[in-house]
């Protein structure tokens, strides 16, 4: 079933690009190739208003944000359909970590970082999200401190509203602790709710613990220790999570980076997942 926009929703819930495609080549989340510029159209007839980019690793330099004619055209398209893009999943930066590569391989990655924020800067993106999760996870407090340092190095590329926000696997202590060493005006934490309940923390601890330093939410739902699953159907504890968030005082986007559809029905089923969404955050 396919719904209109929640116009009377004071914050912005959006979806992660490629939720409303078929999967590529079997994989949950990877950058539309096929159907990129349809997914703005397919975004504005089903009330979409907000959309996170996906950069993988492979074939980074020919993604349209990373090319001037790719530029001109997603902004000709974000203003024809009314689809802005905030934030960015950095998939690239999580497939090959510079903070875990050293001498010309870890130069080379660090200048594609670099590219990256540039590209960003030129088309409005705020919020480039660093998954230190699954191959991006931080192992020991060498790779910790090579990350550190090189992010150092590009801070000075961020402009205006830019910020790096992290997703990480951290216990919420831990986790508070390594955002504190970093400049809030700079670095902050994006909040994937499902990851949070895959690995059995408790929402309110941590959103009580680096709740101030969240400035994104990834919403999505997996099984303890184990995979994506539609919302509702795994351990996430919504109601926690919106409630707390709302306590806070998180006023920022919520992207949609939820299980795909069984049937096919991508468009239906990320509007029915809005619904939910919508409701839990009027219950908060």
């Amino acid at each position: 079933m396919v719904v209109g926009p929640l116009k009377d929703c004071e914050v912005k819930i959006g979806f992660m690009q490629g939720r409303l495609s078929e999967p590529v080549d079997g994989k949950i989340q990877a950058f539309p190739w096929r159907r990129w510029r349809e997914e703005f159209a397919e975004a504005e007839r089903l009330g979409f208003t907000l959309m996170e980019w996906t950069l993988d690793k492979d074939r980074l330099h020919e993604n349209p944000l990373m090319t001037p004619t790719g530029r001109d055209e997603v902004r000709r398209l974000a203003v024809r359909y009314g689809v802005e893009i905030e934030s960015l999943t950095g998939d690239c930066f999580m497939q090959a970590p510079f903070y875990k590569a050293f001498g010309t391989a870890r130069d080379a990655l660090l200048a594609d970082f670099r590219k990256v924020l540039e590209a960003c800067a030129q088309i409005g993106i705020k919020y480039i999200v660093v998954p230190l999760v699954d191959n991006g996870r931080l192992e020991n407090s060498a790779q910790e401190e090579s990350l550190i340092a090189g992010l150092k190095e590009i801070e000075p590329l961020l402009r205006g509203e830019m910020k790096i926000i992290f997703e990480s696997d951290y216990p919420p202590t831990q986790l508070a602790d390594f955002i504190d060493r970093f400049p809030a005006a700079r670095f902050g934490i994006n909040y994937d709710i499902g990851n949070s309940a895959s690995l059995g923390f408790d929402p309110e601890e941590e959103i009580g613990a680096y709740g101030h330093r969240i400035v994104n939410v990834h919403v999505k739902d997996r099984i303890l220790g184990g995979t994506t699953v539609p919302l509702g159907s795994g351990h996430a504890n919504f109601r926690a999570v919106f409630r707390a968030l709302k306590y806070c005082g998180y006023s920022g986007n919520f992207i949609l980076q939820t299980a795909r559809a069984a049937d096919g029905d991508h468009a239906g089923t990320l509007c029915h997942y809005r619904d939910m969404v919508w409701e839990w955050l009027k219950a908060a």
